[in-house]
């Protein structure tokens, strides 16, 4: 059941993430990438496994399966350079309202 709702929730997420992506706020397209990467650590959490022992407490046999640990590694790492990514990139979205007074990607389009 626990993964019918985060398909369901996995869904969501790429799809909202693709509709941000999609407008023209230069704001709105970098929120739509970060929900889109966070998405995909969502997932590879999911595929990762759900089930079994916490991996540090349960180091023998007696416990069963153990959920693994390189996983939740990968995805930690990926949300710590996913946060400065987005940070960078609302700087550079706030440079350039600051240069050319608007983010809508369609006026800046013709700027050279």
């Amino acid at each position: 059941m626990t993964e019918f709702v985060l398909a369901g929730v996995l869904g969501a997420l790429f799809a909202l993430g693709t509709f941000l992506v999609l407008r023209r706020d230069l704001v709105r397209v970098v929120w739509g990438v970060t929900i889109i990467s966070q998405a995909a650590n969502v997932y590879l959490v999911t595929m990762g496994g759900l089930e079994g022992a916490v991996p540090v407490l349960a180091h023998g046999a007696e416990h069963g399966p153990v959920t693994d640990p390189l996983v939740q590694a990968l995805v930690l790492t990926a949300i710590v350079i996913g946060f400065g990514t987005t940070a960078f990139a609302l700087v550079l979205t706030y440079r350039v309202h600051q240069e050319h007074g608007t983010i809508d990607v369609t006026e800046l389009e013709g700027i050279r």
